[in-house]
């Protein structure tokens, strides 16, 4: 039976996984229950403005990703604002903490150069983040053992002011997870890639676009014209596996299947042989269980003529943690997008929820007038909580020829965009290799 790959689920791993098969001449379709492709990093509308599910920064050291669009046909300079590493972090107390790379130098020292120099941080703070940095690349970014970050953090006498204003903000960008449950490997994994190796890794690259149109777009019409079916509104309603393969709603053959659904939706999947794989006892994620963490993303529209001295400033002391001007980033004036991560569930409306971080962003930036309308965009189950010697599933199961791709599965990487894309290009490998 020639190869023909059902992946099921149009997030960032399913659509890596088709391309890379597609783009192997390997016959693929793509099932998604959804309307829409994407999974979280899609664009919605809202008042004839396209938003995003949730704000999203990629970086340099996103190597997968990049490639991906790459494949894809995506011009890179037009879709995405590259910044060198800035970090502009606003106290409410109107104390302002900002480190700038050192475009002059390699890394590591592009960043070492950058603490020393970072403006509104005490020189004792400093020189502790530098010495944490040199420790970190003497040990390879390798911890003996794994630990919460919070109490790393303190072991290695970091100050309360970087820890607030740099490690803090780092972390919660990353794993979206709070310092007290965060793993500190997987946090050092992305320092480490971002850090460590090329200066350019540490990039932050700002999308210019919605993200349906940067990625879902653009990797689904790369699909298409490699022969690639993508069905959406369809339900998985039954997998069987037979002789030669899988049997889905018992009508649609296939030779592999990818299941690259988010984990919580695969509580209801099961694979006896030649048996159904759904509605049955959850065998493929048993002993895997994840806890969740949310992203609330509040839209706030001023004027046109409104606009923030950086594209992108962090908050400290608030409940909002970056604020992102639309404006500068891709042309939507006086539009921004303010993220709030990992928090615990609020006890107010969106309105009233607007109406709090509106107050905030005009104490931080006092030339603000009333927005003219807001937009709550909350997501309970954004990413999986990145917590300490987290046991995560391989992307083998134990049904051959049947595989899971997501950021969730094993990886030494957070919930991320780049996790996903990397998931889904192993499961691609697989079903080749197979």
């Amino acid at each position: 039976m020639p190869k023909h790959v059902v992946v099921i689920g149009s997030g960032m791993a399913g659509l890596a996984a088709a391309c890379m098969l597609a783009n192997r001449g390997i016959q693929v379709t793509i099932f998604e229950a959804a309307p829409q492709l994407g999974g979280r990093a899609r664009g919605v509308n809202h008042k004839g403005v396209k938003l995003d599910n949730g704000q999203h920064i990629l970086l340099g050291a996103y190597k997968q990703t990049l490639a991906l669009l790459k494949l894809a046909s995506v011009d890179e300079n037009q879709a995405l604002m590259r910044l060198s590493l800035h970090l502009t972090m606003l106290d409410l107390s109107k104390n302002t903490f900002s480190l700038k790379a050192c475009s002059s130098l390699p890394a590591p020292l592009h960043i070492l150069a950058g603490l020393l120099l970072a403006k509104g941080a005490p020189l004792t703070a400093r020189f502790s983040a530098i010495k944490l940095m040199l420790w970190m690349k003497l040990h390879n970014f390798k911890l003996p053992q794994d630990e919460p970050l919070a109490s790393f953090l303190q072991h290695k006498n970091q100050p309360e002011f970087i820890i607030k204003n740099l490690w803090e903000p780092l972390c919660l960008a990353t794993l979206n997870t709070p310092l007290q449950f965060a793993s500190t490997q997987i946090f050092l994994n992305v320092l480490r890639d971002s850090f460590a190796k090329k200066k350019t890794d540490s990039d932050m690259l700002l999308p210019r676009v919605d993200l349906s149109s940067l990625l879902a777009e653009p990797l689904a019409a790369y699909i298409r014209k490699h022969d690639g079916k993508i069905k959406t509104n369809f339900s998985i309603k039954s997998i069987s596996q037979t002789n030669s393969g899988f049997l889905l709603n018992d009508e649609h053959v296939f030779s592999h299947v990818i299941i690259a659904c988010a984990p919580h939706q695969l509580g209801n999947v099961a694979a006896p042989p030649r048996h159904s794989l759904a509605g049955g006892n959850p065998v493929l994620m048993e002993n895997f269980a994840f806890h969740y963490q949310p992203i609330t993303t509040i839209y706030l529209q001023y004027a046109e003529s409104t606009k923030l001295p950086q594209a992108m400033t962090g908050l400290i002391g608030s409940l909002a943690q970056w604020v992102f001007d639309k404006g500068q980033l891709c042309g939507q004036h006086g539009l921004m997008a303010v993220v709030i991560s990992a928090h615990v569930p609020f006890d107010m409306s969106q309105t009233a929820l607007a109406a709090r971080v509106a107050e905030e962003l005009k104490n931080a930036f006092p030339q603000l007038k009333k927005p003219l309308w807001h937009k709550v965009i909350a997501e309970k189950r954004a990413t999986f909580s990145c917590q300490v010697n987290l046991p995560r599933p391989s992307h083998v199961t134990p049904y051959p020829q049947l595989y899971l791709a997501g950021d969730y599965t094993c990886a030494d990487y957070p919930a991320t965009i780049e996790g996903a894309v990397r998931s889904g290009m192993a499961c691609a490998d697989l079903v080749l290799n197979s």
